[in-house]
């Protein structure tokens, strides 16, 4: 497949391009763009052989919903039923950005869209290239991440380029995510609203406005949901070549622990690298790829290091646990299936 890619300078729009890239989803083609969170892989929402075309590029089990991507918050009306007061108080603090809602769907989503589901989620990016494609198309679009399917989410323009072209109609450079790590998905079909997957948008962000917000049960198990109500929450994901573990503890104990485990890979003929706090690169006897001194740019970075992870041939990745609460909660959940749930106590 011939893919047309653009490169669009997100403080220096060229509509040209935009409308180019927008004609290519009216027409039921796919078409990669940047977000705020990652890029996404995009087609008509509500054309079920468009839609096909996203599970085909990412070699993606047609039972993972998609996440339907809006312009303007009048269309939710359009897709959803029972739109509720916690939706409207959602939608009014947090759009446009990184928060993903679910509500009951409406006959116009196509079943292969929502995954099954009788439900669809939805979002409004703030991502002034995603909207302006958005905008033009003139439909809404699904788009999960750009990758193929269980691969790290793409942040970067060259992730997306190396991994995607030639499945894809078409492809919008437009620099780096923001943020790094994808929405935050909130289910507002029950009492008590629930998080189906953490983000930058925080489950204490959440309660601020809400009240009691629930987090998923499944976020804390292996095990893969029968019936999926979000992506993410089925099969692995986010996973590099190498083989990923989380290793928990004492700073200083995880340091020795890592750099035992590292002596003892060498000697087995395994390439070893760390993923870890800026104040703690120097203490690893591995490759060390740091990812930043806050949580802010641990969840910005922690997709590209993985990629990196494996373009130096690494075998073995370990990486240093962080805090459940905040944007950890979204960090850990990311690395949980990344891993595998596989975590070493030092």
């Amino acid at each position: 497949m011939k893919t047309m890619i653009s490169s669009i300078d997100i403080n220096n729009i060229d509509m040209k391009e935009i409308k180019k890239q927008a004609k290519l989803l009216s027409e039921g083609n796919t078409v990669i763009f940047p977000t705020e969170t990652v890029y996404g892989l995009g087609a008509n929402a509500l054309d079920e052989n468009a839609v096909k075309k996203i599970y085909e590029a990412k070699g993606r089990p047609s039972d993972n919903p998609l996440i339907v991507h809006i312009y303007e918050k009048k269309e939710v009306y359009d897709l959803a039923n029972d739109v509720s007061e916690n939706a409207e108080i959602v939608m009014g603090k947090f759009w446009p950005g990184p928060i993903t809602i679910i509500l009951n769907k409406k006959d116009i989503v196509p079943n292969t869209t929502s995954g099954g589901l009788d439900t669809v989620a939805i979002r409004m990016p703030s991502h002034k290239i995603a909207r302006e494609i958005i905008k033009q198309a003139g439909v809404p679009i699904a788009a999960p991440s750009a990758n193929i399917s269980g691969r790290p989410s793409p942040t970067k323009a060259n992730h997306v380029k190396e991994e995607m072209e030639g499945r894809v109609g078409g492809i919008v450079l437009g620099g780096d995510s923001n943020f790094g790590l994808e929405s935050t998905v909130l289910d507002l079909t029950g009492k008590i609203p629930m998080i189906l997957r953490p983000g930058s948008i925080t489950k204490e962000d959440l309660e601020e406005i809400l009240g009691k917000v629930d987090l998923d049960p499944s976020l804390a198990k292996k095990e893969d949901n029968k019936k999926a109500k979000a992506p993410g929450m089925k099969y692995t994901h986010y996973s590099p070549d190498a083989d990923v573990f989380i290793v928990s503890g004492e700073s200083v104990n995880v340091i020795n622990k890592v750099n035992e485990l590292t002596e003892l890979n060498h000697k087995n003929g395994l390439n070893t690298g760390v993923m870890c706090l800026e104040k703690n690169k120097c203490k690893y006897m591995a490759k060390v790829i740091s990812l930043g001194e806050t949580l802010e740019e641990v969840a910005s970075n922690l997709f590209d290091a993985l990629r990196e992870m494996d373009k130096l041939n690494i075998d073995i990745i370990y990486c240093e646990e962080f805090e459940t609460t905040g944007l950890g909660q979204a960090i850990m959940n990311r690395l949980l299936k990344s891993a595998g749930y596989k975590i070493i106590k030092a």
